[in-house]
């Protein structure tokens, strides 16, 4: 995998082409998890890391599993690595794994995976295989804890809040209180999902046609206006 390749695989996974704002996959656990930032944390650490055992296994068996049964095959893979994730925040992090609830074992059917796992993992080397599962599930990450963020501070005015669910007793003091009573409550409800959701989207897309506006325009040669004539024979 060359740098340039590894510079592309990065771009996608994180922006240009990231699976919660761009492909909108995913978006079961993403709406109903992210109330706050420790809950967005939470799945995005269990999906991150299911992405990679799961991407890591593919390109494994690229050579073994038949065309017939790679469906059937990688969903088989992705739930034992579902499994082992939640065993391990059952565990570690239980009052966490409690909080999230069913949506851990759902990871199974999270398409952001499933479509990483098939189209691409399953195709390449291991190497490659990993780092495009490490970029996509950060993307995936990364948006659920922004989601998480705004929603739990613009919702309940507090951000951080119950920390040591997931970093220990540690984090337990992490939490930042905004001035006055509270925040608007919508927002911590499935409409408020929805709505920092869309505004996100919107926001990368405003931020992309900015971007797009201030490259220069490519210049044009002689050679490129000239004007060729083409002829066509009826029979």
């Amino acid at each position: 995998m060359t740098r340039s390749d590894a510079r592309d695989i990065a771009i996608k996974g994180l922006w240009s082409n990231n699976p919660a704002l761009v492909q909108l996959l995913g978006l079961c656990p993403l709406l109903a998890v992210t109330g706050s930032v420790v809950n967005g944390l939470g799945l995005g650490i269990a999906t991150l890391g299911v992405m990679l055992g799961a991407s890591a296994s593919a390109s494994a068996l690229r050579h073994q599993v038949r065309p017939e049964v790679r469906l059937p095959a990688f969903v088989l893979i992705i739930a034992a690595f579902v499994t082992c994730v939640e065993l391990a925040m059952a565990a570690l992090t239980y009052e966490l794994y409690q909080v999230l609830g069913i949506f851990l074992p759902l990871i199974v059917t999270n398409c952001a995976i499933l479509a990483r796992v098939e189209a691409f993992a399953s195709r390449q080397p291991l190497k490659p295989a990993l780092f495009d599962a490490l970029m996509n599930g950060l993307g995936f990450s990364l948006v659920l804890v922004l989601i998480g963020g705004i929603r739990e501070l613009l919702g309940q005015g507090t951000l951080f809040a119950g920390m040591d669910l997931l970093l220990g007793d540690a984090a337990g003091d992490w939490t930042l209180h905004l001035p006055g009573d509270g925040g608007m409550l919508f927002l911590v409800l499935p409409p408020g999902a929805f709505l920092v959701t869309g505004l996100l989207i919107a926001a990368k897309n405003a931020i992309d046609d900015a971007v797009k506006r201030r490259r220069p325009a490519p210049t044009r040669t002689p050679r490129d206006e000239r004007r060729v004539r083409v002829t066509g024979v009826v029979r």
